[in-house]
């Protein structure tokens, strides 16, 4: 039997710089058994600095840039906290990150890099660009490559980040077919930190791309359209950034941990001054061996890093990183040449970029080809376990539950109720209870993690949960929680319970409901559930109802099953995981009051839009026309590529026959949805009017239909 090793320690990643993407790449091949990974960011991606001039001057794409953290904490198991860390307390161990409160640590690891913004300069924060952090930087660039017609630019700082960015724009913008208008600004001397060498064949590259140096320069102001110097002159700017050396991020001189000049001091196992906190890239100083603030010092911290992560969790001794003295440095020069530098000989030329671009690309290769994650049936196993296995993970939220055959089947076999007090039968989304002249419904749903996130989680399962209330036009009462944790320490069991029982209040306080109690337990893997409760003062809306002429609204796009089944396997862009969570957890109440006209609804989740549409379509002895049927992002490209969810094939068998061409559309009505939206029949003559205000009211609500005589689904291009 398999060990169910019990969880006993949180590790919690702050930023996902470059030792870190390397830390939860190793992770992945081999995970300390006990630790709960966690890693904070503000973006699903992290983008690598060593190709920003390459993208700059228009050699690679957006998507080259980036590391896709999403795919990579997948792979390493670790859950992703999208948001800023704002603080760190070494004394309560916790980190505050922005919009989310408190993550709690028992060893922490900082690597949020630095900021080019400059404060102090009237008229940057609202007129310029910092070069760092990159993610911003390269957004801004792209809409301003695209979109100028005048291209003038200013980089403030004369450094090699400087030169190597305006060499980059000068470039891009000649290849747009504009004569550029670049300045490089310093307060000193250009490049004056390299040796005569290399600085003369730097100044000769700037000369050759046509950007001119301005030194001695004091920037007093930035507006819309120029910089101000202190002498009087003006500079004409229609694009300027900041690349004059590097801060720290201002909250870590402010979390009582050791710092120089505002960055995190460490000692040679890369420990703060405390022990459990440790630092690594461009926010920490080597005061051991201080060196400059340069990549190939973060690439090299990380083997180091991950072996004393791994060794302080489990009480063994720490190793020393000790930094090389000089390295190798690689320089873009615009277009597609470098130049090289190290110990004061410098070379430049076409070969040298090809290198540099050489081992980018490798670098990043890394982190793109991470091993395969389909599940391996057993060398010796009964008949059929291949085939139930497949080539894919078990899908988790509805992709998870069991066919709709198989709950019809065993629904069949109940015995009919006969309580005066239950007016409903099973088929509906929730159970209908006469109370004293009280209508109440009750439903109860339960989801397997779709996420390593707790809170998150809780926030999923309970929106999911709420849909039966809202889908039969009721008002949320009352929600009893029942929750599987994965087996862990008691320490971490009061933190799992506390962010899962604080999200899951939130959303009922925000529905109107209130959680009245619950049940735990331990088992292999997380689920959180939910038994919700619902007043109404009339009949429910039932899926029985829908008339010929309706018109047919959905309130939320759908693919999200298939997006949740691509991500499992390490397919999916983290941006649309993002997005398909975020349109997960938007709540349904306004849009079910918007909705209390319907002739019939039903909350789309996991028998598919087609499955439930059948729903509506068997009860009511109708048919429908499928013909304007929104999807998330993404979601096409996947269904195309052939990824589906486990309960695809069920779902199809399930359903009423559908008729079309063949293709990813179609498949997606098949697609099991976790917390999907309310689909409703509405009267035809007000159709437009309620959609509208689902959309005013902020809902993406879309016509998708109609419903009409027949008993069979078509869907029109």
């Amino acid at each position: 039997m398999k060990a169910n090793v019990p969880l006993t320690r949180d590790l919690v990643l702050i930023g996902g710089g470059h030792t870190h993407a390397l830390v939860l790449r190793k992770w992945g091949m081999s995970p300390l058994p006990g630790v709960r990974l966690t890693v904070i960011n503000p973006g699903p991606t992290a983008p690598y600095s060593g190709m920003l001039p390459g993208f700059v001057a228009g050699h690679y794409g957006r998507d080259d840039l980036d590391i896709d953290l999403v795919k990579l904490a997948r792979f390493s198991g670790a859950r992703i906290i999208v948001g800023r860390a704002t603080a760190l307390d070494p004394h309560a161990r916790t980190i505050t990150v922005e919009g989310r409160g408190d993550i709690a640590y028992d060893v922490a690891s900082v690597d949020i890099g630095i900021t080019s913004e400059m404060p102090g300069l009237p008229g940057f924060a609202d007129h310029g660009v910092p070069a760092k952090p990159l993610g911003r930087f390269a957004a801004s660039w792209d809409r301003f490559r695209a979109e100028t017609h005048d291209p003038s630019v200013a980089v403030i700082g004369g450094g090699v980040a400087g030169a190597e960015l305006s060499m980059a724009m000068a470039h891009a913008l000649r290849q747009a077919g504009h004569e550029p208008n670049v300045h490089l600004i310093d307060r000193g001397e250009v490049l004056e930190e390299f040796e005569d060498p290399a600085r003369d064949r730097l100044l000769a590259a700037l000369g050759e791309q046509g950007v001119i140096a301005v030194e001695g320069a004091d920037v007093v102001e930035v507006t819309a359209d120029a910089l101000h110097l202190a002498d009087g002159r003006r500079i004409e700017s229609r694009f300027t950034t900041g690349a004059a050396g590097a801060r720290p991020q201002g909250w870590l001189a402010q979390t009582g941990l050791d710092c120089h000049e505002g960055y995190l001091s460490v000692g040679p196992t890369l420990q703060t001054s405390a022990p459990d906190v440790f630092a690594v890239g461009d926010c920490a100083h080597l005061a051991f061996d201080p060196r400059p603030k340069a990549g190939v010092f973060a690439v090299r911290e990380a083997p180091v890093l991950y072996d004393n992560l791994v060794a302080y969790l489990s009480d063994r001794p720490l190793r020393r990183y000790r930094p090389q003295k000089d390295y190798l440095k690689l320089i873009s020069l615009g277009g597609k040449s470098a130049l090289a530098e190290k110990l004061g000989t410098a070379r430049r030329g076409r070969v040298l970029w090809r290198w540099k671009d050489h081992i980018d690309r490798k670098f990043m290769r890394q982190f793109h080809d991470l091993p395969g994650m389909a599940p391996e049936p057993p060398l010796r196993a009964a008949a059929g376990v291949a085939e139930i296995m497949g080539q894919a993970p078990l899908c988790s939220g509805c992709g998870a539950k069991v066919g709709g055959d198989a709950l019809a089947t065993a629904l069949e076999g109940l015995p009919k109720p006969d309580r005066e007090d239950v007016v409903s039968l099973p088929g509906d989304d929730a159970a209908v209870l006469s109370i004293c002249g009280t209508r109440q419904v009750i439903s109860t749903d339960h989801l397997s993690a779709v996420t390593e996130d707790p809170a998150l989680m809780a926030r999923i399962a309970a929106i999911h949960a709420l849909g039966d209330v809202w889908a039969m036009g009721a008002e949320p009462q009352s929600a009893l929680i029942s929750l599987i944790l994965p087996r862990m320490s008691p320490e971490l069991q009061k933190r799992t319970l506390a962010e899962i029982t604080g999200a899951a209040a939130d959303v009922m306080a925000q529905a109107g409901a209130v959680i009245v109690g619950g049940h735990t337990t331990q088992g292999a893997a997380m689920t959180i559930g939910f038994t919700v409760t619902g007043l109404t003062g009339t009949m429910p809306i039932t899926v029985k109802g829908a008339r010929a002429g309706d018109a047919l609204i959905l309130t939320k796009p759908i693919g999200s099953g298939t997006i949740l089944a691509a991500e499992m396997r390490g397919q999916a862009p983290g941006a649309d995981v993002l997005a398909c969570l975020d349109m997960m957890i938007a709540g349904q109440g306004a849009a079910a009051t918007l909705l209390s006209n319907a002739h019939a609804m039903t909350d789309v989740t996991g028998f598919g839009l087609a499955g439930h549409l059948s729903a509506i379509c068997r009860a009511s002895g109708t048919g429908a026309i499928l013909h304007d049927v929104p999807v998330m992002e993404g979601a096409l490209d996947l269904a195309g590529a052939g990824v589906r969810s486990s309960l695809y094939p069920d779902n199809v068998s399930g359903a009423l026959p559908v008729n079309g061409s063949e293709g990813p559309l179609k498949a997606l009505l098949f697609d099991p949805q976790t917390c999907g939206g309310l689909l409703a029949a509405v009267d035809g003559d007000e159709a437009v009017e309620t959609c509208a205000a689902l959309q005013d009211a902020g809902y993406p609500a879309r016509i998708i239909g109609t419903v009409i005589e027949g008993d069979a689904i078509s869907l029109q291009p």
